[in-house]
């Protein structure tokens, strides 16, 4: 999940709603002079014109009244979110507030079916954001806050790969494709993770680290990840090759043939790897092969990296 998504500014007027949210409570206005629910929050009854409102703590019962599936992100940030399900729901009190459905599947949505809250936390401050879902949903586990880590690839997913001497030359050169193996594991690069590579390498560029500039000036809409962090990040990818290397004593990474960056990096965006045998050579050094390896944003189809890498494996 990216944590470089924008917010909501609190404003005298709203704060107490947001800070209802960081509580878990759902709070809305109440005029005390006509007993009018108002949403979203004013200085004055919409209904009397009464300046007399008051806060009051509603259970959060509530249909659909209307909803959109958004395909393309609206900015990069959101698009670990693909499909986002905006919606309008109406309240038991009669407002209609928009909002965002969590937890259900597209053919699980209808118009008019019954909703309940999900206070949605949003980043390690405890800030949280207003969803809803379903109510035979468990909406206290849609509360937590996504994990950024790795998504392991299944056992199941993975046979046994065959082994193969790094001096068989015939088995080697029969590795050759055209042919790219499974997906690896997912990795998400958020802003923290840029963040901290800008100030391990120093290249700390506005188009990386300034996510508010970014959104302005940035022809990618926002912050995006470095070349080389997405680069170094192909280490972290279990790779679904269906061979493994064996008999030799030391393995070198021997460089990069070739290195490309041919589409960015959202902060935000979800990345993963596949790769195909490009070149085996038996050399006196010790047997070079020549990997090539693609990593892609999640879903789309141009790659963000190419890197042709060149691995020594020596006796």
């Amino acid at each position: 999940m990216s944590n470089n998504k924008p917010m909501p500014v609190p404003t005298e007027i709203s704060a107490p709603f947001w800070e209802g949210l960081k509580a878990k409570r759902l709070l809305i206005q109440q005029c005390t002079a006509c007993a009018h629910w108002v949403f979203y929050p004013r200085r004055h009854c919409p209904a009397c014109l009464a300046h007399d409102l008051a806060w009051r703590e509603v259970e959060g019962s509530a249909t659909l009244y209307s909803y959109t599936l958004t395909r393309i992100p609206t900015l990069p940030d959101f698009m670990d979110e693909m499909p986002q399900k905006l919606a309008v729901v109406e309240l038991a009190e009669g407002v209609r507030i928009n909002t965002n459905l969590v937890g259900l599947a597209e053919d699980e949505i209808h118009i008019g079916m019954p909703l309940k809250p999900v206070f949605a936390q949003v980043d390690a401050k405890g800030n949280r954001l207003l969803r809803f879902t379903g109510l035979d949903k468990d909406a206290v586990n849609l509360e937590q806050l996504p994990a950024v880590d790795s998504e392991p690839v299944p056992v199941s997913s993975q046979p046994e790969p065959r082994k193969i001497d790094f001096n068989d030359a015939a088995s080697l050169q029969a590795l050759v494709s055209e042919q790219f193996s499974d997906w690896s594991n997912s990795i998400v690069v958020d802003q923290a993770l840029i963040d901290a590579f800008a100030q391990l390498s120093g290249d700390d560029y506005w188009i990386h680290t300034d996510p508010e500039r970014a959104r302005l000036q940035s022809p990618f809409g926002g912050t995006i990840a470095h070349g080389a962090l997405v680069q170094v990040l192909q280490s972290r990818m279990k790779l679904a090759l269906d061979f493994e290397v064996t008999g030799f004593s030391t393995q070198i990474n021997y460089g990069s043939d070739r290195l490309r960056f041919p589409a960015p990096v959202p902060a935000g965006s979800r990345i993963h790897s596949r790769a195909r045998v490009k070149q085996v050579e038996l050399l006196p050094r010790g047997t070079q092969l020549t990997l090539e390896l693609n990593t892609h944003v999640v879903g789309h189809d141009r790659p963000s990296v190419i890197n042709d890498l060149v691995i020594l494996y020596r006796a």
